[in-house]
């Protein structure tokens, strides 16, 4: 599951946006700390990112890769070099930024009335810290601790009420999740499950990107995007390797046999060897970019399948409870009917993405829909990178009692999460006292990963073993919590629970959705079109939770104020923050593509760009159709309209 590893540690060095940051200028090396890797056992140095996206920026000129073992040493300013004038002024940015952004929004409340002067300091604030977020002049995670600050100073809301934001049941819910992903990943659950699928698969280009395409989706409903891509990345690497020997070994063998080593290099036969050559080494450089791209922008289309897969999942989540909430209604939001809308959706993006795959860089050779059509001769070549999967899996050994521990804890947890509550239907939470929520199980089953065992224990040894007494340690251990547990992405949803309560209790809200009934003469389905769309690509440059923390308390107030359901503008726009596929700067994902030096820039926008126009319609179909059918989009409860009614007769006396 993502755990939304956009926003940066707070524990890291200040960073500035990659979006704003001149070509020229030196970028400190992105840590391990920040991709959230962790301890996974993978090969991938997520400090190349950076380096490699030097060279791509500078026109391809050969730079020294190589990084210290110490990162932290990286980050040190080379005070006996210097630099030059210029570089040092741009150098300041940052400053300019925090500095100039509060003084340059001021005329917000300076110049509004006493009677509004609440909902303008809130949205003073708001402004402030948007500015924050996508210039990245703070890390994201301290800009989400301005609230605290700013909200109490500016009189819109006490400290003790904006600190009582940051926490909540969304959180918790999260955390316990989290837990269990963070188990899969230490005990490589996840990279067994993905060397089986392709064992099953096979090698033929068609089928082993439909493998690659469909264990990267599966993997990030449940674990962090970034970990799975880098997973991925390592198994796409190891494949491509075999592809490019195959290759060589076939040139030199037509070499020897044809008796040319030393042939006219202007003969005809020469000439058409160079072709052939040519030939297939651009056939392999594609299906190295789709395959690369495909383990990015499949762990994105993966994150929206569940309710925890990705951080602006949770923003919508805690919108729609506090939203309800408000009416003293119950938010028709759980992780089974998240499933019911947002699964089935998800599934025809990705195979969206696997045809689109083929028809661009694989070119539909052999037939687009048949995965088992290559000819005999290329079957045969096939069958190494087919021995290499095999020896691959076989390495991993028997499946251990840890890694079933793991699996059947997390089956368990998704069954008790579908099941309790069924829309309606009833669920396990009927045999309890009421209060239960998602956030039960997942906390139970991220205990229980410090409680069981990692091994089996010696007393249920069969009888004539020899029994070696090993130390008895848990599935885990705080230190793996400590490192892949993205905290910053706590302080993230947190500073965004705190302004979206704070524009509620200041009336910015209200204010701000009958502003927005400019849109009211125009079809509510176009008006979802176009905010869909303007989320998809603002999301390209700035943190996808932070811009679904931004628009829900706005949209959410949009919707009532044009009696339509708060979730129709709210459950597309959460859903389409995580459509980034167009920048290297958009999400980990695509950073850690484009870190193997294979995809260009340009690769990655042709193709995003066109997948991001074409992920939105999929999302309003699914929403005018079986979301439609389940959450009753088109109708608004009467508690909303009778509440904004009331709410905008106190703002107006």
């Amino acid at each position: 599951m993502e755990a939304f590893t956009e926003s940066l540690d707070s524990s890291s060095p200040r960073r500035p946006s990659p979006v704003f940051l001149p070509s020229y200028m030196p970028r400190p090396p992105v840590t391990q700390q920040e991709l959230h890797v962790g301890e996974l056992d993978l090969d991938f140095k997520p400090e190349v990112v950076v380096n490699i996206a030097r060279m791509s920026r500078r026109g391809g000129e050969k730079k020294d890769v190589s990084t210290s073992n110490n990162m932290d040493s990286d980050v040190k300013v080379d005070t006996t070099s210097g630099i030059s004038l210029l570089k040092y002024v741009i150098s300041w940015w940052y400053l300019v930024v925090i500095i100039a952004t509060p003084l340059v929004f001021l005329p917000i409340f300076l110049c509004v009335d006493e009677k509004h002067q609440r909902q303008a300091r809130c949205g003073y604030v708001i402004a402030v810290m948007a500015v924050f977020w996508i210039t990245e002049a703070l890390p994201i995670a301290v800009t989400s601790l301005a609230p605290v600050v700013l909200l109490p100073a500016m009189g819109v809301m006490s400290a003790k009420d904006t600190s009582a934001a940051y926490f909540n049941d969304t959180s918790m819910l999260f955390i316990g999740g989290l837990l269990v992903a963070i188990a899969i990943e230490v005990w490589n659950v996840h990279k067994r499950i993905a060397l089986m699928v392709l064992k099953i698969v096979g090698a033929e280009p068609k089928c082993l990107l439909f493998g690659i395409t469909m264990v990267t989706w599966f993997l990030s409903l449940w674990i962090s995007n970034t970990a799975t891509t880098a997973m991925m990345m390592t198994i796409v690497q190891a494949l491509l390797q075999q592809f490019k020997d195959m290759n060589i070994n076939e040139k030199s063998k037509k070499a020897i046999t044809n008796g040319d080593l030393n042939s006219d290099p202007k003969s005809t036969d020469a000439l058409k060897r160079k072709q052939d050559q040519e030939l297939a080494d651009a056939e392999f450089l594609r299906l190295s970019k789709a395959l690369s791209l495909t383990a990015a922008y499949a762990s994105s289309i993966g994150g929206i399948g569940s309710l925890t897969g990705t951080g602006p999942n949770l923003v919508l989540f805690a919108a729609a409870q506090k939203a309800y909430g408000d009416v003293n209604l119950k938010s028709p939001v759980t992780f089974s009917t998240w499933l019911i809308y947002c699964l089935p959706m998800s599934f025809l993006m990705i195979l969206t993405l696997w045809a689109w795959m083929v028809l661009v860089f694989l070119r539909c050779k052999g037939g687009c829909l048949c995965c088992c059509c290559a000819p005999e001769a290329n079957k045969k070549k096939l069958e190494k990178v087919n021995a290499m999967i095999r020896d691959e899996y076989n390495n991993l050994g028997p499946i251990t009692f840890a890694q079933g521990t793991v699996l059947v804890s997390f089956t368990l947890l998704v069954i008790a999460w579908i099941t309790r509550d069924l829309g309606g239907a009833g669920g396990w939470a009927d045999w309890f006292p009421p209060g239960l929520s998602d956030s039960t199980p997942s906390i139970l089953f991220g205990i229980l990963m410090f409680v069981l065992p990692s091994s089996l224990p010696n007393i249920f040894s069969r009888s004539g073993e020899t029994n070696t007494y090993t130390q008895v340690t848990p599935l885990l251990k705080w230190s793996h919590v400590h490192e892949k547990m993205p905290w910053s992405l706590y302080l993230l949803l947190g500073g965004g629970y705190a302004f979206a309560q704070a524009a509620t209790v200041s009336g910015l809200a209200t204010w701000l959705g009958e502003q927005l009934l400019v849109f009211q003469s125009l079809n509510q389905w176009v008006v979802l079109l176009i905010i869909t769309y303007i989320v998809d690509f603002a999301t390209e440059v700035t943190s996808n939770t932070a811009i679904a923390t931004l628009m829900m308390p706005i949209l959410t107030q949009m919707s009532i104020s044009l009696q339509v359901n708060p979730l129709f503008f709210t459950y597309p726009a959460a859903i389409a923050s995580s459509f980034s596929f167009m920048l290297p700067v958009a999400t980990p994902p695509n950073a850690i593509v484009f870190a193997g030096g294979t995809v260009r820039v340009v690769d990655m926008v042709s193709s995003g760009f066109f997948f991001s126009i074409i992920c939105v319609p999929i999302l309003v179909f699914a929403t005018a159709t079986w979301g439609n059918a389940f959450f009753h989009f088109d109708q608004v409860p009467k508690e909303f309209i009778r509440n904004a009614t009331s709410t905008g007769q106190i703002l107006r006396s």
